[in-house]
Order: structure tokens, then C-alpha cells, then sequence
């Protein structure tokens, strides 16, 4: 019984371990996305404004 027991644990361990991971990696495509999205919002701003 104590295996069985000890080997749940370990899987909802596994299981959390995972869905941080899930969550990290959408933080990280999200936020980087948004940071190229201002950069390309940048340069159209410079590329407006800048002397012809």
C-alpha cells in the first residue's frame, strides 16, 4: 500500500512540475510577443517621423 501511495505522490508531483512548466512557457511567448510587437510598433513610429 505505501508504493501505490508513494507513487501517486511522485505523479501529482510530476503533474504540478508540468503545468508550471505550461504556464512559464505561455508567460514567456506572451510577454516576448508583446516585446517584438513594440519594437516593430517603434520602428514604424521612428520610420514616420523621421527626416526626408
Amino acid at each position: 500500500m505505501k508504493d501505490r501511495a508513494s507513487e501517486n505522490k511522485q505523479a501529482a508531483e510530476q503533474e504540478k512540475w508540468k503545468e508550471k512548466g505550461v504556464a512559464m512557457r505561455a508567460f514567456f511567448y506572451i510577454f516576448g510577443t508583446h516585446v517584438f510587437a513594440a519594437f516593430i510598433g517603434l520602428l514604424f513610429y521612428l520610420g514616420q517621423h523621421a527626416q526626408k
